[in-house]
């Protein structure tokens, strides 16, 4: 069923399947929590997974910071754009691109470190930290939990840094909510592009794959109709970058990964 759901194609189908590729076939973002909370057996299971994810060279160059304190996951919500899911979540990770760790490992040792300076590493960092916190995802709700993505994070990087007391040469990436989902969630699994539209073979066919896309439209359109929403895929791609406002200050991202000893030459 979860294919054909994933796809909005009643004729989807898959020649193999287990379970975990059922549970990711299953996701869907949760935005209401119940209060139950989630206790130090599951958040070490599902850490133990982000870091079983891959790591280039094997940097690990991330940090997650587990927030259950009410009093924080409101302020955090308030530097979030105020999504309220985040103080209702019992457990809010903040997922950190952390070169601090090799910073503070080589003036241990008096070691050079000029190559933690350039784009590429920064971008290690943040691959990285997505890698793991996408393993994450798929073991909470492994488990039975609900979990939502909060890109808004990066909206106020500074302050985010301050209240979780960062070190240098951190960046908090995004963060993630975790909890029991609330039964009067209404979301479902919301349908993907085609395959045919994002996988290539030997070479890349833009104009086979943009032809799917008118598609793809209407079941969009289709599914947010029955969830109470307006639009298509492509009206909200359009308008989430059409213009610097949407970016909910972001745009200020590279000045703000400098002030934190990112410099990303």
């Amino acid at each position: 069923m979860t294919i054909t759901e994933r796809y909005a194609d009643p004729s989807a189908t898959l020649g193999v399947v287990n379970d975990v590729l059922s549970v990711q076939l299953a996701h869907r973002s949760v935005r209401r929590f119940r209060p139950d909370p989630v206790d130090d057996s599951r958040l070490h299971a599902i850490i133990a997974a982000a870091q079983s994810a891959p790591t280039s060279s094997n940097l690990q160059p991330w940090s997650v910071v587990a927030v259950r304190d009410p009093a924080r996951r409101k302020r955090l919500a308030a530097l979030a754009n105020n999504q309220s899911f985040i103080e209702q979540a019992p457990l809010f990770l903040v997922w950190i691109a952390d070169l601090g760790r090799a910073h503070r490992l080589a003036a241990r040792h008096e070691a050079p470190l000029e190559a933690a300076d350039y784009l590429e590493t920064t971008i290690i960092g943040f691959v990285d930290t997505a890698l793991a916190a996408q393993n994450a995802v798929v073991a909470a709700e492994s488990l039975g939990l609900g979990t939502v993505f909060v890109g808004a994070i990066r909206n106020n990087p500074l302050e985010v840094a301050a209240e979780l007391g960062l070190p240098e040469h951190t960046v908090a990436t995004f963060g993630l909510a975790i909890g029991t989902p609330d039964p009067v969630e209404t979301a479902g699994i919301k349908p993907r592009i085609p395959q045919a539209a994002v996988l290539h073979h030997e070479t890349y066919d833009a104009e086979t794959a943009d032809a799917h896309l008118t598609g793809y439209d209407e079941s969009l359109a289709d599914y947010n109709r029955r969830h109470g929403l307006e639009g298509d895929w492509s009206s909200r791609v359009l308008t989430r970058l059409a213009g610097v406002p949407s970016l909910h200050g972001r745009e200020k991202l590279r000045d703000h990964l400098r002030t934190r000893g990112l410099p990303s030459r």
